[in-house]
């Protein structure tokens, strides 16, 4: 009996995490190689406070991705034939690989808007900038 009550109080925190309605912003983006480790510590020490500065922002993660990401890209007038339905398009194309990565869980949509603008969030990113190139591939997860 012991055992199946500590089993459950084990288990308890996980399951009550479950289905959490909340939004995670993630982002991943391709490393600045002349970022200096010095860098690179400012950059996770900033990413660390977010949580105490921006409210409705919970907890974050990041770090290298398992495996890299491509991200493929191709001319506006490829794109344009492709988004117009046609089949077989021709063209060229590009490959970019992102390594890193960064997710942000929030409370809702209203706190991510509120995080893009608000001072800590601006403050952050000249951090970030130094160790990513320009340009992240991003996306949000509503919690169902």
């Amino acid at each position: 009996m012991r055992k199946l009550l500590m089993v459950a109080l084990l288990l308890a925190p996980g399951l009550m995490l479950a289905g959490e309605k909340k939004l995670m912003h993630c982002f991943v983006f391709t490393a600045v190689e002349s970022a200096s480790e010095a860098d690179w510590q400012a950059f996770f020490k900033a990413t660390d406070e977010l949580p105490g500065k921006i409210p409705g922002l919970s907890r974050v993660w990041y770090g290298k991705l398992r495996m890299p990401l491509a991200i493929f890209g191709t001319d506006a007038a490829t794109r344009k034939k492709l988004a117009a339905g046609e089949k077989d398009v021709m063209g060229p194309v590009t490959r970019l690989m992102r390594q890193w990565g960064v997710c942000m869980e929030m409370n809702d949509e209203a706190t991510l808007k509120a995080y893009a603008d608000h001072p800590a969030h601006k403050a952050w990113e000249q951090v970030y900038f130094k160790v990513r190139q320009p340009g992240t591939t991003t996306f949000d997860i509503l919690g169902q």
